[in-house]
């Protein structure tokens, strides 16, 4: 249409209109890391309920054990049933999953979905998995599947469902880091994100490879969540085991829970409170167990003896004594304050613990948060969690497919258009 012929406000709005149809809205983005390896690494993906669910509904959902699902969310196992416990519509929740390499990026492996009667491939992607994988995805993963009409499936069709995630290394700057796969919502900004997690503007940049601060809702980002690193050997079961700051992980076969406390880097491993059959948890030639501390004030300072666990092999824990001298005594091991599993979604469905002031520091007493562990002993951590590389840009890419100027541009012409145009 010539614009000669665009001599009316009216006409210029039909325009408008016409050329808008030919340019598609930005879409959403993904972060991608690539991966040449085998080995799988701790992450966690951000999920918000879509309806009113069991807690092992959610946990089949993402092939999860329901108490990993819980402790990753600090709340607590003890109540009765708690497996069974409903669980409000909206709730934010952190799923821990293991990361794999796939075709040569990081996804997760292994999360399977049961079609159900009125299923589509929208449906399960945008409101079952709370558009952490795209319709799309689904129907490239499935290629046996017989989903040639997306919006009608077989009831009991199973889904491979191919998940967002990232290792980095499970660092961040040279610390340890687990990695949340985090779908973008319509209220969300960049610095809002950033804030909430304890994390910086530029971090999240540099990490999901962004160009500009500009987010749009549906995109999906990688998190890096200060972290407790553990240091067992490779040949351990849970070798590579990352807990995010100020929340719990079982493992040995819920005998024994792991914490990374407020404020801290350092994993702290005691007995489960599970009502399980466990292999010994004393260290050998000592009578301390798994997670007891015993010190000594001397004038070279303090001799600190600890029985701290390192992992779970073949079968069985590992416990090992430790004797160090330090400047100074440590304090009460603190714990990450548990909650009651939720009956209602709180104003802030998830709020991140503080970020460690110092690697390796002690936190200050907080009594409220502070529970006893076996015996009457000190806390003290097994190990300092192992740096690795810093995780940049260089080493994510985004998926992108966005006309990000163009219309910027388009809008100013059509600005000077209208003022040129007599009234």
């Amino acid at each position: 249409m010539p614009f000669q012929d665009l001599n009316t406000i009216p006409g210029l709005l039909i325009f408008l209109v016409l050329v808008g149809a030919f340019f598609p809205r930005a879409t959403s983005k993904s972060t991608i890391e690539p991966c040449s390896n085998s080995g799988t690494c701790s992450s966690l993906v951000g999920y918000t309920l879509y309806t009113d669910l069991k807690v092992s509904e959610v946990a089949s959902l993402f092939a999860v054990d329901p108490i990993s699902l819980l402790l990753a969310n600090s709340i607590d196992i003890s109540y009765p049933d708690v497996e069974n416990h409903i669980l409000p519509s909206q709730l934010f929740l952190k799923v821990p999953i293991p990361c794999s390499c796939i075709d040569g990026i990081r996804k997760s492996g292994g999360i399977s979905y049961k079609t159900r009667p009125s299923d589509t491939l929208t449906a399960i992607s945008a409101a079952v998995y709370g558009g952490l994988v795209s319709a799309d995805q689904i129907k490239e993963a499935n290629p046996d599947a017989s989903l040639s009409d997306p919006s009608v499936i077989s009831v009991g069709t199973k889904l491979n469902i191919p998940l967002p995630c990232t290792c980095f290394d499970n660092s961040d700057n040279n610390l340890p880091a687990i990695y949340m796969s985090y779908v973008v919502k319509g209220v969300d900004s960049l610095a809002g994100i950033a804030g909430r997690y304890s994390t910086t503007v530029n971090d999240l940049m540099n990490v999901n490879a962004l160009g500009s601060m500009e987010i749009v809702e549906g995109d999906i980002l990688a998190i890096p969540l200060s972290a407790c690193a553990s240091s067992f050997p490779k040949y351990a079961s849970d070798y590579g085991l990352v807990v995010p700051n100020g929340s719990y992980a079982i493992t040995s076969s819920h005998c024994v829970q792991c914490s990374c406390g407020p404020g801290s880097r350092n994993l702290y491993c005691t007995p489960a409170s599970l009502a399980v059959s466990c292999s010994s948890m004393q260290c050998r030639n000592s009578n301390l167990m798994l997670g007891n501390v015993t010190t000594q004030q001397s004038s070279a300072g303090c001799n600190v003896t600890s029985c701290n666990y390192s992992g779970y092999v073949n079968g069985s824990i590992s416990a090992m004594l430790s004797s160090t001298l330090q400047p100074r005594c440590p304090g009460t091991q603190q714990f990450p304050t548990l909650i009651a599993p939720p009956t209602v979604v709180p104003d802030l469905s998830f709020t991140p613990a503080p970020s460690p002031s110092e690697p390796g520091g002690f936190p200050s007493t907080n009594p409220s948060s502070t529970v006893p562990s076996s015996g009457a002993v000190l806390g003290f951590s097994p190990a300092n969690g192992p740096s690795g590389s810093v995780s940049g840009s260089s080493s994510s890419f985004s998926l992108m497919n966005r006309l990000s100027c163009f219309p910027s541009m388009l809008v100013f012409c059509f600005v000077k258009l209208v003022l040129s145009i007599p009234l």
